[in-house]
């Protein structure tokens, strides 16, 4: 027989491991000396030990360890179990590989522009939400087109809101389509979120769509300066290995009087390219 130690190093594992596995009942020693409590194990008890680490070493948790080892799991059963941890694994994969990219991104960033960006892009899903809103045309999607059209439908908007006795629930959110009259022309959407019905008449409510993945962006100033911001977010978009689907939603996160402390979340829906 083999003491504790000796069985730790013959079964590459540690002597505080042995004792959970005793512990847990997952690998009991062949003798326990009544009179010392020493522990002794026998050399056909390391084909047990090594089944228990090449299980741990998938992944599996230690009921499921216990399980396979002692044949309570149905070849069924263990086959589905290795289908689900491949696919744990699968996702992890997946996620450590998107992480990697996103930190090439960065490094050619800081690469190209000699320092660490200080404006963080981050994907994340953005829920569904009702809003209230008016629409019109602007010229372009440039900045200097959309303020003059946006800026003057927010005050209409808040004017009919107030005539229709309804608060704002949450943050004005301006998203904004292709005019169906083409020529780059752009349906301006301003709109707030709101609780109410859904209707249409001197405003519109609406429930805007959930957006599953978005690259997120967050501008402090004037909207007429969100260009260099919006241009970040185009060049970690393709960095980064993702293609828009669309243009960015602007979340009026603070709007004070001081347009220039004004802070706003860009959400550029996008996909894997």
């Amino acid at each position: 027989m083999f003491t504790i130690g000796d069985f730790a190093r013959h079964g590459r594992v540690s002597v505080r491991m042995l004792r959970h596995y005793d512990a847990t009942g997952l690998l009991r020693p062949a003798h326990v000396d009544p009179s010392s409590g020493y522990r002794h194990y026998t050399a056909a008890q390391l084909a047990r030990l090594n089944r228990i680490i090449a299980l741990k070493d998938l992944g599996f948790t230690l009921q499921q360890v216990r399980d396979i080892v002692d044949e309570k799991a149905g070849t069924e059963e263990l086959r589905a179990m290795l289908r689900l941890r491949r696919a744990e694994l699968e996702t992890a994969v997946a996620t450590a590989e998107a992480r990697l990219v996103q930190v090439e991104a960065r490094l050619r960033a800081i690469e190209s522009e000699g320092h660490m960006p200080t404006d963080d892009v981050v994907i994340k899903h953005v829920p569904a939400v009702r809003v209230a809103e008016l629409t019109a045309t602007a010229a372009s999607f440039a900045p200097e087109d959309i303020g003059p059209v946006i800026g003057p439908l927010y005050d209409e908007l808040f004017r009919r809101l107030e005539t229709a006795g309804i608060s704002p629930t949450g943050p004005g959110i301006a998203f904004y389509e292709d005019a169906p009259e083409g020529g780059g022309r752009i349906t301006v959407h301003a709109a707030v979120q709101v609780s109410a019905p859904l209707r249409d008449g001197a405003f519109r409510v609406r429930d805007l769509p959930a957006i599953d993945e978005a690259a997120t962006i967050v501008h402090r100033g004037s909207m007429d300066t969100v260009l260099p911001t919006a241009q970040t977010l185009a060049r970690w978009t393709d960095a980064g290995g993702y293609r828009s689907t669309g243009y960015p939603r602007e979340i009026n996160l603070e709007c004070p009087e001081n347009r220039d402390d004004w802070v706003t979340e860009l959400q550029a829906p996008v996909i894997r390219a």
